[in-house]
């Protein structure tokens, strides 16, 4: 019941709403990408790539002074620990093998906090393509390492410089790019967004971190089955792959957390599921922050990865049938979190993934309770805005 329908629904929300000149890149995408993704040959490459070059398993972690603090066994799964540091590249490994095996050379992206980014030019180093990124003007300022490490990748970054230039308006101009660009031209999506087959796609190749847990927790303590899995949520990659293997196990809660920026009343939020209505955003229908006239209303977070209007479908449905609970958690509430990881447990977390971690003061647990928190990033990338807020 967790899966799209043959149009690329999930429930009420999916689809693939798209300009016609896209129509035969997405219906050549649907008719390849299971068979090719579900092949030996893919498989056996997939996964050796992700063991010897993105150095997996990333660990599953006891982190025995949270624990103590929350009163809850707290195990954090450790994707920061990945090559080029975050969950990103589990995704863009799998998209490169399939563009590569559907004849495509160049490589077009979007990124917000330029982890997607770095983990596109990356992939598109290793396999000799062409890379080009689409990255908001406002997060190339505020992501400026993430800009140069692309750029040594040898990937050529585009401002994107309407609306509020960030991850939206990078989307936008992406799409456009593949719109002029549709014969030669794969669009290596970063998230569980966009049109079908996109959201199916990216979640079955996050889906190596769900798999992992269970292996790990049962080699740990037993049973395969944690009482919460928490991740953070823009568009949602990080956690569609943390919830995957547990979407059918109950007795999983599944929390998200999504970014309330100053607080979800105050107009400067990105919590599209706490103040969205039902809308479409990069050909996809989704919770969508929107005014009443159906226009797209601008997000803000502190954090430049889950500064999105949308969320991905099967989010949206995930929440809409009680699945899965979305907490909105607030910049100040995210930065309180990035401390207390440094101080009790000696990781820097990125901004996104403290989102997840500030959900631990807001949850009843019990004291026999295993809590799986994905650690989605490392916050060197976000050293700029730490340095600025701690005063160091």
């Amino acid at each position: 019941m967790y899966q799209p329908n043959e149009k690329g629904f999930y429930g009420n929300f999916g689809g693939a709403f798209i300009p016609e000149m896209l129509i035969p890149n997405i219906e050549e995408l649907k008719s390849k990408y299971l068979k090719i993704i579900t092949s030996e040959s893919f498989q056996k490459e997939y996964h050796r790539l992700l063991n010897d070059y993105a150095g997996r398993p990333s660990p599953l972690f006891k982190a025995e002074r949270l624990s103590s603090k929350y009163g809850a066994n707290i195990w954090l799964k450790r994707e920061d620990l990945n090559h080029t540091g975050s969950h990103k590249l589990n995704n863009t490994i799998g998209q490169i093998l399939l563009a590569k095996e559907m004849g495509r050379q160049r490589i077009i992206a979007e990124t917000g906090a330029g982890q997607h980014g770095v983990a596109t030019a990356t992939v598109c180093a290793l396999m000799g393509l062409n890379c080009v990124v689409y990255m908001g003007e406002t997060d190339m300022e505020r992501q400026a390492p993430n800009v140069a490490r692309m750029r040594m990748l040898g990937a050529e970054v585009i401002p994107a410089k309407s609306g509020n230039r960030t991850l939206k308006d990078a989307t936008n101009e992406a799409l456009r790019d593949w719109i002029a660009n549709p014969t030669d031209t794969f669009y290596l999506i970063g998230s569980v967004v966009g049109p079908h087959p996109y959201p199916d796609m990216v979640a079955r190749l996050q889906s190596v971190i769900s798999a992992e847990i269970k292996q790990q927790l049962k080699e740990k303590t037993g049973t395969e089955l944690p009482n919460y899995v928490i991740a953070c949520v823009g568009g949602g990659s990080n956690a569609a792959g943390s919830f995957y293997h547990f979407l059918n196990d109950n007795q999983v809660n599944l929390i998200g957390t999504e970014a309330a920026g100053m607080g979800v009343d105050s107009g400067e939020t990105a919590a599209s599921m706490a103040c969205g209505d039902l809308g479409i955003i990069h050909g996809s229908m989704t919770y969508l922050m929107q005014n009443e006239d159906g226009q797209i209303t601008e997000p803000y977070s502190i954090s430049a990865g889950l500064d999105y209007p949308g969320i991905g479908p099967l989010h949206a449905y995930l929440r809409d049938i009680g699945r899965a609970t979305y907490i909105p958690v607030t910049d100040q509430q995210a930065l309180d979190a990035v401390m207390e990881l440094t101080r009790l447990e000696g990781i820097i977390p990125a901004l996104e993934s403290a989102h997840a971690l500030a959900t631990l003061g807001l949850l009843p647990f019990k004291t026999t309770d295993n809590v799986v928190v994905t650690v989605s990033g490392r916050g060197d990338k976000d050293m700029k805005t730490y340095m600025e807020h701690f005063k160091l």
